[in-house]
């Protein structure tokens, strides 16, 4: 008996490489953005390997964590290499993962029968942002330690419990030893065992109902007489060769970032967080690390700080809904109105925006800018509904009642008084912004029949 048979009698070793890798049928028809999924897996192995011997010299402490980074950095054997592949890696982590969910909106992958797919992926996308939130912290610096300041003491803005809920965050009244203690162990032990938990679930989730392609085509309805879809590749090898050309080129942006321009500019590691944290000194300007500014922007567009929260959050919870929001059965952009594409070339482009914006000290010009732009990103998913069934669409109501809505929120927050005449013109002049956004994307298809019409999508795959 040889070794595999022995360990197949005991455990179903041959079976799950068969189920998973070397007889799972994906669409022959993946493209780029089908790299993203399983470099987003090999950013996750480089962020465990790495942070596991950075675990070896760090210490939770705050007199000391500053101090052993910089002996990681200066001290420590090959230290500043394994430090700049962490630091570089959670940037190129959150890189990947916007790509990977930015393909499943062009693509459809969240609509039926993959929203659970969707949802699992979703939690992945909180669970990473918790982690990455809580090794902020770590270092010690400056802009790590004002940075989680801000944060946490958005939780003082719950009503009631506001106080016991940013108290038992920081388990204490102010950050401090026991904030930092509590913010490794979970970042070193709880938060990642919850990651690769739901990586499997998300993984084996996926296999069940198949994958999306670019065609949003269901390879699955068309099969031989041996049951393999007539579209559809075997995983392995076809794949894992594919996959490790997209693996190289990664590699290889990923080392160069690290070798010669490891701060990213000061938006990997920020030049604040180079100076030991001061409790008594606060930055010239605080803004959280660069993947979270997107949300931190719709907080600041919102005056009030409980509301501003709410907003924040409610940017991340309204991506939960889209495989409900969005019930065209037309899963794929290629074959949906020009209108649906527009709306998503304005969701993209808002989204990076807001995130710029997040990164920026405030003036009066980019303020309203902010502003504007948390608008288009909330409109995003009323119109995505609008478009669900483009020929039964009122595009006109829509725009009335979006447009309504957005004059509804300026007319709150609008305050003629303590506004400035710069203010002034900027708040009518970038008025224009929403007001293109619904023009482009509700009226044009009602005036334009060519941006309303819908492409017959095909039985097979396109290649």
């Amino acid at each position: 008996m040889s070794l595999l048979n022995w360990i197949d009698a005991r455990f179903p070793l041959t079976d799950t490489w068969n189920k998973h890798i070397a007889e799972y049928y994906a669409p022959k028809n993946f493209n780029f953005f089908y790299f993203f999924g399983s470099l987003a897996m090999l950013c996750l192995v480089l962020q465990i390997v790495t942070g596991i011997f950075l675990t070896m010299h760090y210490k939770p402490d705050a007199a000391m964590a500053f101090a052993s980074v910089e002996y990681i950095m200066r001290d420590v054997p090959g230290g500043w290499f394994i430090r700049y592949m962490h630091s570089t890696g959670a940037s190129m982590f959150f890189i990947v993962i916007y790509l990977h969910m930015f393909r499943g909106l062009i693509y459809g992958s969240f609509k039926g029968p993959r929203e659970l797919v969707w949802l699992i992926g979703m939690l992945i996308y909180l669970a990473l942002m918790a982690e990455a939130f809580m090794g902020y912290l770590l270092p010690w610096g400056q802009m790590s330690f004002w940075g989680a300041q801000v944060i946490i003491n958005l939780f003082n803005t719950i009503p009631f419990i506001g106080d016991v809920v940013s108290t038992t965050i920081r388990g204490d009244f102010v950050i401090s030893d026991p904030t930092l203690n509590r913010f490794f162990a979970f970042h070193v032990v709880a938060v990642p065992l919850i990651l690769v938990g739901l990586v499997f679930v998300h993984i084996v989730a996926l296999h069940q109902v198949g994958s999306n392609n670019p065609d949003g085509v269901d390879i699955k309805k068309l099969k031989d007489e041996k049951g393999i879809p007539l579209d559809g590749i075997a995983f392995h090898p076809y794949y894992t060769v594919k996959d490790i050309v997209g693996v190289v080129v990664f590699l290889i942006v990923f080392f160069f970032i690290v070798f010669f321009v490891p701060e990213g500019g000061g938006y990997f590691i920020e030049h604040a967080n180079f100076e030991p944290a001061n409790a008594l000194k606060t930055p010239e300007h605080i803004a959280p690390v660069w993947y979270f500014t997107p949300f931190y922007t719709v907080l600041r567009a919102v005056p009030d700080p409980w509301y501003g929260t709410l907003a924040m959050f409610a940017a991340i919870a309204v991506l939960f809904v889209l495989p409900w929001l969005d019930k065209n059965p037309i899963k794929s952009v290629r074959y949906r109105n020009k209108a649906h594409l527009i709306n998503l070339a304005w969701f993209a482009v808002t989204f990076i925006v807001l995130g710029m914006l997040g990164v920026m000290a405030v003036t009066d010009g980019l303020k309203e800018l902010g502003t504007r732009g948390t608008q288009i990103y909330f409109l995003f998913f009323a119109v995505t509904y609008a478009h669900s069934r483009p020929q039964q669409a009122n595009y006109l109501m829509w725009f009335a009642g979006l447009l309504f809505a957005v004059l509804v929120w300026d007319f709150m927050r609008y305050d003629g008084e303590s506004f400035t005449a710069i203010q002034k013109g900027l708040f009518w002049q970038m008025m224009l912004l929403p007001i293109a956004y619904l023009a482009t994307t509700l009226l044009l298809p009602h005036f334009v029949g060519g941006a309303n019409r819908e492409k017959e999508v095909p039985t097979r795959v396109t290649g």
